[in-house]
């Protein structure tokens, strides 16, 4: 096999060529300028679609951030309707937890319970108890004998008051005498009132006063006024009264 090697020397440009190749540089030179002239069109094109997309990403920031803010401050009606559900176990745990305290108090047999959570109170109690439409309720444990006290008549009795918890608040036993009153006078918390005036004498009650039945807000008040209140009465008796006038003095004899 045999292989040859050629070498071609390279022609001689003519004055046609020289012109052509000239041509072409100023055409070149056109199209470089054009090119760049596009480039930079689309330069700045670009420069105005990113501020304009800035400027709308900056918006939409403020908008969100507005509707973040919006939120807090003015929540919507439909999460304010919203209701917290119930957790059985939370209730259960301030169940034990109120009977464990009332132990510690030494509260009397068969007390009630409450399962508070903050201002909202549920009240448990055996089916000995009953409840009025006013909320208060009550349970007898002996009902006595003779008639219901009236307003305008003297009311003497015994009471041990309590709070939630069991604990003893305050008692005319260790007072060593009854309290007496006028019935219909204003003389007594509402709720009191309302839980002895169909009482019998010899009667004995265990009464449960609801916050709004119960004493006003005030320093000299034993009870918290958003809290229920606990007593057990027993009705001693029950007096007629009338009015006495003795020149300038005046009182009421209740006999």
């Amino acid at each position: 096999m045999v292989i040859f090697s050629v070498s071609l020397a390279a022609p001689t440009p003519t004055l046609q060529d020289r012109t052509f190749s000239t041509s072409a540089v100023l055409t070149s030179s056109r199209e470089k300028r054009e090119r760049q002239r596009l480039l930079y069109k689309q330069m700045d094109e670009g420069l105005q679609d990113a501020n304009v997309l800035w400027h709308e990403e900056r918006m939409k920031r403020r908008f969100l951030l507005f509707l973040s803010v919006s939120s807090v401050f003015f929540p919507s009606s439909s999460s304010t309707g919203k209701t917290k559900s119930k957790n059985p176990y939370d209730e259960r745990r301030l169940f034990e937890l109120n009977k464990r305290i009332q132990k510690e108090n030494n509260a009397p047999e068969d007390f009630p319970s409450f399962i508070r959570e903050g201002f909202e109170v549920k009240v448990v109690t055996s089916d000995n108890y009953i409840k009025r439409d006013s909320g208060l309720i009550y349970r007898d444990f002996e009902v006595g004998t003779g008639d219901c006290p009236k307003a305008g008549q003297q009311v003497t009795f015994h009471y041990v008051g309590y709070n939630e918890s069991g604990r003893r608040i305050d008692s005319t036993y260790l007072q060593g005498s009854p309290a007496k009153i006028r019935m219909g006078t204003n003389g007594l918390v509402p709720g009191f009132e309302e839980g002895i005036q169909d009482m019998r004498p010899g009667g004995k009650r265990r009464i449960i006063i609801p916050p709004e039945l119960g004493p006003p807000v005030g320093p000299s008040t034993f009870f918290s006024s958003k809290q229920f209140e606990v007593f057990d009465v027993e009705l001693l008796g029950v007096k007629d009264c009338q009015r006495r006038t003795i020149g300038f003095y005046s009182d009421v004899v209740c006999t």
